[in-house]
């Protein structure tokens, strides 16, 4: 079952330790769909570089307004 988290409203310091027990929660061929109020960019370096499982591939962000995007962190 994929998974979603809405990040807006939490306190960015708690955000990325969130997303990563979120992905580490994951199977394999699942995703994470997080939106956020700003690009997370920095996050796809992050896992690019520290989790093997993360599919950079198939990544995929979408911004949908000005204080809203989508991303999809698929898990390999």
């Amino acid at each position: 079952m994929d998974r979603k988290l809405d990040l807006r409203e939490m306190p960015p310091s708690e955000r990325h330790p969130k997303i990563h027990d979120a992905f580490d929660d994951l199977e394999s061929g699942e995703t994470l769909t997080i939106v956020n109020d700003h690009d997370p960019k920095p996050l796809f370096y992050e896992f690019e570089a520290e989790r093997d499982a993360f599919d950079a591939e198939n990544y995929h962000t979408e911004r949908r307004g000005p204080n809203e995007f989508v991303a999809k962190l698929p898990k390999r």
